[in-house]
This record gives C-alpha cells, sequence and structure tokens, in this order.
C-alpha cells in the first residue's frame, strides 16, 4: 500500500513515505518491548505529567495540529480544531481518572472464609492499534491515553492516506515526554501486520476500521490467540416520532448526516420518520440540505467538506447506482460543487424496498436513506434492520417514552433528541457488524490490562 498526502480538495499528492522494512518492524518491536518494561514501572503521576503535557501541546498549538488535518483528509478547518479539542480532552481525562480506576478493588469472597481477595490491573506489553483516516488524532487519543495510562505501549498503523497526521501525533507524545518506544508510528504492508500481531510481544490488536479490514484482522488476531478489541461500520438510525419538535430533528439531522463529509461511522444515515410528520420532515430536511456550501476547508464559509479521496467518490457513485437499479428513488440535491477536488453533491435516498440490499449498505459520505415508519413500533423494526448496531438516535418531546424506546434499539448507543455523540467521557462502541469491545472511560481502559486476583488465606484451608 502507498502511504502518501492526497490533498482532497486539489487532488495534489505532496508528499509519499516509503513502507517500513522488515528490518524496522523488527527493530519497532524490540524498541517496543524495552519501553514497556520501564513504563509498567512508571508511576501513575508520571503517566499522568506526560498525558497532560501532550493535551496543552495540542491546544497550544491547535490551528498547526488542525490544517494537517484538513491537508490529508480534508476535514473543515473548523471540525479539525475541534476534533484536535476533543483529542486534548482524551488525553486530560486519563490524565486525572486514569489512576482512580485502575486501583485494586478488594471483593467480597463468602464462600471462602479466612480468604482476603482483591483485583489488580496490570499491563501487558504492546498494542498494535490499526486506525482510520476520517478522525486521525481522535482515533489514536482514544486508544493511546488509556492503554499508556494502564502501562501498555502501542505501535501505531495508520491508514496510508493521513501519514503526516500519524507522524505528527508521535512526535506530539515524544515532545511531551513520553519514552522512545512507548507510542511508535509505522508504515508497514499487509503482509507486515500480520507478522506484528503473531508476534509473541504483541499482545493485543485494536481496531477502527471496515467490516472487511475488521473481518481479516479478527482472524489473524484469532490464530494467535490474541485480544482484540473492534469498532467498524455502522448506520444509525435517526428516528423522528409524530411528536418530535420538528425544526429541532431536522437541524441535527442534518448536522448528524453531513458533519465531516457524512465521513463517520456514527452519522445519522438512516432518517425514519413517522408518517405523520413525513411530508414535512422530507421538506424542511432537503431545503436544509441545500444551505449547504462545498468549496475550500480552509474556507470558515465552507459547510459541506469534500470526501476524502477521488476511490471514495467514485466507491459512493457505484453504490448509490446500485441502490437505484434495485428500485430505489434517488435525488441529487444540486449544490454549487467545485470545478476541483473529491466533492459528491449530496443525496436523498428514498422507496428502499425491503428487498433492495441498500438497505443494508453504509454510505459513507453525504447519502441519505430516507424511510417512512407506520408507528413507533415500525420505526424500531426499521432502526433493527441492519446488520450494524453502532449508535442511533429518537427524536420525542416525550423523553420516558424514548428512552423506553431506545431500550428496544439493538445498537451500543442511543441518544434521545441528539444525533450519536462522540465525547472524552463518554464509552464508545457498538454490537453485531459494528464490532465488540468498547474504547473511552474505565470501560476503554481495562480492555487490554491482565485482571489478576491476588488471594492472601488467614487460614488453612481445604478446598
Amino acid at each position: 500500500m502507498a502511504y502518501q498526502t492526497i490533498n482532497p480538495f486539489t487532488e495534489e499528492t505532496l508528499k509519499t513515505f516509503p513502507t517500513t522494512t522488515d528490518a524496522e518492524i523488527e527493530s519497532a518491536l524490540k524498541a517496543g518491548h524495552s519501553a514497556f518494561e520501564k513504563w509498567k514501572l512508571t508511576s501513575f503521576s508520571e503517566r499522568s505529567r506526560i498525558l497532560q503535557k501532550a493535551a496543552d501541546l495540542l491546544r497550544a498549538h491547535k490551528d498547526e495540529y488542525a490544517k494537517l488535518l484538513t491537508l490529508e483528509m480534508g476535514k473543515l478547518f473548523a471540525e479539525a480544531q475541534g476534533e484536535t479539542e476533543l483529542s486534548a480532552q482524551i488525553l486530560e481525562y486519563y490524565a486525572v481518572h486514569a489512576e482512580e480506576q485502575l486501583a485494586p478493588e478488594v471483593i467480597s469472597t463468602p464462600t471462602c472464609r479466612g480468604i482476603r481477595t482483591q483485583l489488580v490491573h496490570e499491563p501487558q506489553g504492546i498494542l498494535l492499534a490499526i486506525e482510520p483516516w476520517n478522525f486521525p488524532y481522535y482515533q489514536i487519543a482514544r486508544i493511546i491515553a488509556p492503554q499508556l495510562s494502564a502501562g501498555n505501549v502501542i505501535i501505531l498503523k495508520h491508514a496510508a492516506n493521513v501519514p503526516q497526521c500519524a507522524a505528527k501525533f508521535e512526535e506530539l507524545m515524544h515532545k511531551a515526554g513520553l519514552p522512545k518506544g512507548a507510542f511508535q508510528n509505522l508504515y508497514p504492508s499487509h503482509d507486515q501486520i500480520n507478522t506484528i500481531i503473531a508476534d509473541p510481544r504483541v499482545r493485543g490488536i485494536a481496531l477502527t476500521g471496515s467490516e472487511k479490514a475488521g473481518a481479516i484482522v479478527a482472524s489473524e488476531a484469532g490464530k494467535a490467540l490474541k485480544k482484540c478489541t473492534m469498532e467498524l461500520g455502522g448506520a444509525d438510525a435517526f428516528i423522528v416520532l409524530n411528536d418530535a419538535d420538528l425544526e429541532k430533528a431536522v437541524k441535527w439531522a442534518v448536522f448528524g448526516r453531513h458533519w465531516n463529509g457524512g465521513q463517520v461511522c456514527v452519522s445519522s444515515k438512516r432518517l425514519i420518520v413517522e408518517a405523520g410528520i413525513y411530508d414535512k420532515f422530507l421538506d424542511l430536511y432537503r431545503k436544509g440540505v441545500q444551505k449547504l456550501r462545498m468549496g475550500d476547508p480552509m474556507d470558515p464559509k465552507t459547510t459541506l467538506a469534500p470526501l476524502s479521496s477521488r476511490g471514495a467518490v467514485e466507491g459512493l457513485k457505484k453504490q448509490v447506482a446500485e441502490a437505484k437499479g434495485h428500485g430505489a428513488k434517488v435525488e441529487e440535491i444540486e449544490l454549487e460543487m467545485p470545478s476541483k477536488g473529491c466533492f459528491f453533491r449530496p443525496v436523498i435516498l428514498t422507496d428502499i424496498s425491503a428487498s433492495n440490499p441498500a438497505r443494508h449498505w453504509e454510505f459513507f459520505g453525504p447519502v441519505t436513506s430516507l424511510y417512512k415508519a407506520k408507528d413507533e413500533q415500525h420505526a424500531i423494526q426499521i432502526a433493527n434492520d441492519s446488520p450494524y448496531g453502532l449508535g442511533g438516535s429518537i427524536f420525542t418531546k416525550d423523553e420516558e417514552k424514548g428512552a423506553r424506546l431506545a431500550r428496544q434499539i439493538d445498537t451500543g448507543m442511543v441518544y434521545i433528541n441528539h444525533p450519536t455523540m462522540v465525547k472524552a467521557d463518554i464509552p464508545f462502541g457498538g454490537v453485531k457488524n459494528s464490532g465488540f469491545g468498547r474504547e473511552l472511560l474505565d470501560l476503554g481502559l481495562k480492555e487490554f490490562v491482565n485482571t489478576k486476583v491476588i488471594g492472601v488465606a488467614d487460614i488453612d484451608s481445604d478446598f
């Protein structure tokens, strides 16, 4: 695979990086293992100091870091600034909370009188993080912040189109004082990724990416008997009930589907609207999308970013054409589109029948799938008619009803009156083809630790 920076707005190839050599892979594994032997003994206060320093550096140089996000994957500059701040918040969260969350736990053992038992959470070694391009810093932060806090060390394999962002974050952590080898960015081939997974010094794999990539990596991890976490695709349902605040629902639907160019695993990809307000919602939603503006992602007036690559544009076009070929109605919103860049006009798909395979696809870009629900139970049925189970939303003025219906949606996250959120102090993860495992909070912190039982016997006891 070619690791290179291609500006999605100009489509110019700006920089190319050589694939990591086999010798460099071995050197990184050796350095990582050596760093782990020291890092696991480092005090929580020192780990915290380094993470906080990294957060401070991100904030102090926010625009510098944000511009690189815009350059490599086309993110709107304001959104890039937001991602930089979110990454700082994650680093800071674990700087503050990790020691408390990893404290030994005394457990009650009434069946073993005379035994005092506690659980301790110990680091295990090198972890391989395989991350996607759509949130180049955030994806790194949400794996390295908890795992470095826990005493593990990280090797990063980032997406091939954001190599400079990957290198920039490695540089950040070194500037913050992280020891050499504790976080290393590599540019490996697919075969080399398998080599890293199989190496006994590597104790776990965390992947965020596509179903296809997840299946391959999980298979390799299984062969090597390695723990892995998978955060994969999503096709979040955005349910709007008859009693919803319609203007609020439309505003969040437009945002929820089109932020980051619609290239978000938790985008509001499937809008499911109850019949009583369907026509009015569609009219208002169409008008809202028509107000979006394509253009230079560095221009504050731009509200719809280009897609990350020419390949992403062509892939999305193919999906829409196939959905239409299976009977879906396609409405393209005629936004003024720049003559250059990887832009894609927003599309609204309706009349997606139960037999149309597009009903079960993830559209990674500004394509909205719109469904009319007969009632709230039909809305839940449509929401659950998906191979994915990442996030979701329900819009209603009756919060108790919203919470009750949320329990019926088969996903990892559901929000009432808001699209699926991404925050430093809320856990993230899904079910079904959206993957397994959780990131952030104490759940993410403990994914790759050894929860060890230590029991002390006060008296002799027979088994």
